[in-house]
């Protein structure tokens, strides 16, 4: 939705004071557009919500991994959370010091695993039995000892949809409470490993703090017999709103209901979403306007191959006109009117908003696609070989942009095949 760093004034949508309409006019579109201001103030927002824990943060850079965008957290004294061997060598290529860096993931493979621990990454939250023998022999192999927090898998179901919930018991992600408690009576087995932490992680998009609440409950239940672990990791999903109303718990809501069951407690959190959703745009160009079977169809040159949020999980993005017709422009205009806002892309699903009131759009008109900073470009594919948009970031002084990603080109769509097309030719 529009805040602080994103809004319209005089008509025109701005990112803090860049027009949004420069950028789009002097880069194109489809293109996403980042606040790195939103973004260090979200991070400040979410350290003062939970400043009584005084949590070690770790931007989970599964949400957004630009560089620019990862620079300038680390510059902000945040850590990562990643989640491949690629966000690794992403994170320490923004600046990220290895011991702040916690590597998560359900299916990390030997290779990834020997890496992190050659470049001296700080946690590994390990989700499965093999993962820990592999972990235990490539660290012995290495002369290190990796620390270690055992991911839980609580089975307590989260407010969310369902694709993005991971505490339920039927879900791929973390260790039965069985599991950890075997491990943990087991810990010589594993004489390369340090256990230090426990790591619970129910969702993203949280929409009520109770099932946090029972999830580190659980969690602590566990630790309780072996006191030399006092680390916790809370992992992410603090939630943020996208739509006027859409009610979702204030994140000093979690601190407070988190806060008597922690205090003593090293405390970790990676939140992800809640610092770089809001802060993002994506402006895409309305090309044709098609009436058809009583429906309007505002068909842009923005697809599910760069948001493909809403055709995955038919989630809500408010979309805006970048510059609102002034009274005197909107002679001849309807007003605002039902119509769906597709892209070119040949599915069905190739929608990113579905019955939207908007003011009578025209060819050419540009759209402002809100809150997607978060999951956007990290998950934009080459689909119908589209050739991925650029990023552009406007600087925490919020006076100057630049281009952090170019446009991708079609040269670029068989770069890593064209040697062996040319052989064949």
């Amino acid at each position: 939705m529009l805040n602080d760093s994103i809004y319209h004034h005089d008509g025109a949508l701005y990112c803090d004071s860049v027009l949004v309409s420069e950028i789009a006019v002097q880069v194109g579109t489809p293109v996403y557009i980042y606040s790195l201001r939103r973004v260090v103030s979200n991070l400040r927002r979410i350290q003062t919500a939970f400043a009584d824990l005084q949590p070690h943060i770790h931007y989970s850079a599964k949400a957004n991994a630009n560089l620019a965008v990862l620079r300038a957290l680390v510059e902000a004294g945040a850590g990562i959370d990643a989640v491949s061997g690629g966000e690794i060598y992403r994170a320490l290529l923004a600046g990220a010091k290895a011991e702040n860096i916690v590597f998560a993931g359900v299916g990390k493979t030997r290779d990834e695993l020997r890496y992190a621990l050659e470049q001296g990454v700080g946690w590994f939250n390990v989700e499965n039995v093999g993962e820990l023998h592999h972990l235990n022999e490539l660290a012995a192999d290495n002369g290190k000892t990796a620390q270690v927090a055992l991911r839980l898998n609580p089975d307590v179901a989260a407010q969310t949809h369902r694709h993005i919930a991971t505490g339920h018991g039927g879900a791929k992600f973390g260790l039965p409470a069985e599991v950890v408690r075997d491990v943990l009576a087991r810990q010589a087995d594993y004489p390369a490993l340090r256990f230090d932490g426990i790591h619970v992680h129910i969702g993203s998009q949280l929409h009520d703090t109770q099932a946090t609440q029972r999830a580190v409950e659980i969690a602590l239940e566990l630790i309780a017999p072996y006191p030399e672990i006092r680390t916790v990791n809370i992992g992410g999903g603090l939630p943020v709103a996208y739509a006027p109303d859409e009610r979702v718990p204030a994140w000093d809501d979690f601190a407070a209901t988190l806060a008597p069951l922690l205090r003593g407690y090293t405390v970790l959190l990676e939140p992800g979403r809640s610092i770089i959703a809001d802060a993002g745009l994506l402006v895409v160009s309305v090309l044709y306007v098609k009436q058809q079977a009583g429906q309007t169809f505002l068909i842009t040159d923005g697809s599910m191959a760069e948001l493909i949020r809403p055709a995955l999980y038919e989630a809500h993005h408010e979309i805006v006109l970048v510059n609102r017709p002034s009274p005197s422009q909107g002679e001849g205009r309807q007003a605002a009117t039902q119509v769906h806002i597709v892209g070119p892309v040949c599915e069905t699903s190739d929608m990113l908003g579905r019955s939207r009131a908007l003011p009578d759009a025209q060819p050419g008109d540009l759209l402002a696609v809100l809150t997607a900073g978060a999951y956007g470009m990290v998950m934009a594919s080459n689909y119908n070989q589209r050739p991925r948009p650029p990023e552009v970031v406007v600087t925490e002084d919020g006076q100057t942009w630049r281009v952090v990603r170019r446009r991708e080109t079609w040269d670029d769509l068989v770069r890593l095949e064209r040697n062996v097309y040319d052989n064949l030719a």
